[in-house]
């Protein structure tokens, strides 16, 4: 089964795909996206291809309604695969530059052909590294999930974001941005146009968020020499995680930028990266449940200043 079920009590659109069911879990023997393996070539560089397992499909399959109450629709949209690097034994963090910044390339180039089709209203790029978040298969790699709906954080984002831009006449993050450079307390990285830092208000004990200095609404308008310093960031930051308590740092990474083909302006929408793990110390597990799962209210058991001067003080030979 592929479908779309809404949920009218809070607005949702929950995805039904019961072939995720049938997907490799941590498989022993073999790493299906390693070079030669499934349709992929004997040799590759890095590499992007539709998800077998998908929650949204191109060609999704027509539903009917039998009434106005239990709604459903098509779960038409699109979710690729992004392999780093045929390397098996590599992260992120132990990538070079020039690689990193192929594959942000690679992201750019995937967003502009996905958002070209008229049905396609959201473009969200992640990776989920370690088993301690979900992670089915250890070679580097990403997602990127083409939405034909605004998923609720987004719709979130876009009002909080909007309402700012309305009553202050500024976007939200370049807001942030300039204050945080006054207070410096809470910076782990910065470059003359990317900083990374933990953010005033960070929900998980080491949660790091990466911007563009400048106003950018999507990965495709970053400049050459911005994802050149964007690559090197993302290295910083994830080797940082890997050094906090010398281990492999699971997180996830998620990338957030304007909806598109959307009836309204996104001009006030920021480019951004957002990084959270379930480490709130060594061996220990931050789990989200029933006040955070149930009512999106998170309690963060760090100080965010503390977390960012744990990370800061990581030293990273890049």
């Amino acid at each position: 089964m592929l479908e779309r079920r809404y949920n009218p009590i809070t607005g949702e659109w929950v995805m039904i795909s019961s072939s995720r069911q049938k997907r490799p879990n941590l498989p022993k023997d073999s790493c299906p996206i390693c070079p030669g393996i499934l349709e992929l070539p004997e040799e590759y560089d890095l590499v992007s291809f539709e998800n077998r397992f998908p929650a949204l499909r191109k060609n999704a399959p027509e539903v009917e309604n039998d009434n106005d109450v239990l709604i459903r629709e098509r779960s038409q949209g699109i979710c690729e695969v992004v392999v780093y690097t045929k390397n098996h034994n590599s992260e992120l963090s132990q990538m070079s530059i020039k690689q990193i910044e192929k594959l942000i390339n690679m992201w750019s180039d995937r967003t502009k052909e996905l958002s070209s089709y008229d049905f396609i209203k959201y473009i969200f790029i992640f990776e989920n590294k370690g088993k301690e978040v979900g992670a089915t298969l250890p070679h580097p790699h990403g997602q990127l999930y083409a939405f034909p709906f605004l998923p609720p954080r987004i719709k979130l984002k876009m009002e909080s974001l909007e309402k700012w831009y309305t009553e202050k006449n500024t976007c939200a993050i370049c807001d942030i941005i300039k204050e945080e450079n006054k207070k410096n307390k809470r910076i782990i990285c910065e470059t003359e146009n990317m900083i990374a830092l933990v953010p005033f208000y960070a929900r998980y004990p080491y949660e790091v968020h990466i911007y563009p200095k400048r106003h950018v609404e999507s990965i495709y308008e970053l400049s050459n020499k911005e994802k050149k310093e964007f690559a090197y960031v993302l290295k910083i930051v994830t080797n940082k995680y890997n050094g906090l308590f010398n281990m492999p740092f699971p997180y996830m990474m998620m990338f957030f930028q304007k909806p598109f083909n959307i009836d309204k302006s996104t001009h006030f929408f920021h480019f951004h990266v957002e990084f959270i793990s379930p480490m709130r110390g060594p061996n220990l597990i931050k789990w989200i449940a029933s006040v955070e799962s149930g009512t999106w209210a998170f309690i963060n058991p760090i100080e965010p200043e503390q977390a960012a001067k744990q990370l800061r003080e990581v030293e990273v030979d890049i």
